[in-house]
Formats: structure tokens, sequence, C-alpha cells
């Protein structure tokens, strides 16, 4: 499990990465601008926040204290699956847990 968190971190860094470089080329509302000009890229921007409100009702699920699980989920629609990945390199240990038993 250990090999799991670090690979997760790992991936949620280097997706952090390549999100500011992104920034750094180009306004993100111009990029979506021309993203929303296709089907697909409609498609895709479904399909990307269908995953952010599935992340976020199993963080609701696993946070006991709303106000912790705010502080993860309200993140998670502006800063992405980098964040939720963050999340869950942190509390993969209790997910685990719980369905191993």
């Amino acid at each position: 499990m250990t090999l799991t968190r670090i690979i997760l971190a790992i991936l949620a860094i280097g997706l952090s990465v390549l999100i500011y470089f992104a920034a750094l080329e180009a306004p993100i509302g111009e990029s979506f601008g021309r993203i929303t000009q296709d089907l697909w890229g409609w498609t895709a921007l479904v399909d990307l926040y269908l995953g952010f409100v599935m992340i976020a009702v199993i963080i609701a699920v696993f946070e006991r204290n709303p106000l912790i699980a705010a502080v993860w989920i309200v993140p998670t629609f502006l800063l992405g699956n980098a964040w939720a990945a963050f999340w869950l390199v942190w509390r993969l240990p209790k997910i685990v847990a719980h369905f191993r038993h």
C-alpha cells in the first residue's frame, strides 16, 4: 500500500506541474472556449466533472468532520484530480482498512 501511495503522490505532483505549465501557456478561459466548440470537448468536461462529483461523494462518506470534508471537496472542483489524488494519498490506509473489515 505504501508503494501505491507513493505512486499516487508522484502522479498528483506531476499533474500539478502540468497544470502549472498549462496555465503559463494560455489562460484557462481561452482554452475552455476552444474545448466547448466541439461535442467531444463538452463530453470530456461532463466526464471530468462527473468524476469530481463521484470523488466528492466518497470524500463525504469517509470524512466524519463536515468541515474537513468541505476543505477537500470544494477545491476539487477548482483544482481537479490532482487535489483528489492528494486526498487519496492521505486517506488510502483508512479506505483499505474500511473494506477489509
